[in-house]
C-alpha cells in the first residue's frame, strides 16, 4: 500500500463517518462532547480502516498508518462542517435516533 493509497482510504471513510457517528450522539449534548465522541470515532474508523485495507501487520508501517488515521480525521471533520451539517442530514440522525422521554412525546 502506498501513501496515496493510505489518504484515499481514510478519506473515503471520512466522508462517510459523520452519519455513522450521528447515530451514537444526542443533540442535547455539548458541542465539546459531540467533538470528543467524533474524534474518538474517527480513531477507530481509522484503525479499522488500516486493518481491513492492510491486515493487522500493516502497523508496522508507521507513516501509511498515521496518513490513513489523519485522513479520517480530517474527511470526518470537513465532510461534517461542510456537507453533513449544512445539509441537516446528521442533524435529523441525530434526532430521529435519540429516544423521547415521556414528557418530550407529549
Amino acid at each position: 500500500m502506498t501513501t496515496l493509497e493510505s489518504l484515499t482510504t481514510g478519506v473515503q471513510v471520512g466522508a462517510v463517518l459523520p452519519l455513522l457517528t450521528a447515530v451514537v450522539q444526542r443533540p442535547a449534548w455539548s458541542a465539546k462532547y459531540k467533538k470528543v465522541v467524533a474524534v474518538v470515532a474517527a480513531l477507530i474508523a481509522g484503525v479499522v480502516a488500516v486493518a481491513a485495507d492492510g491486515g493487522w501487520s500493516q502497523f508496522q508501517h508507521g507513516q501509511l498508518t498515521a496518513a490513513t488515521l489523519l485522513g479520517v480525521l480530517a474527511a470526518s471533520q470537513t465532510s461534517y462542517d461542510l456537507v453533513w451539517k449544512p445539509s441537516k442530514l446528521a442533524p435529523m440522525i441525530e434526532a430521529l435516533t435519540t429516544k423521547k422521554t415521556p414528557q418530550q412525546a407529549e
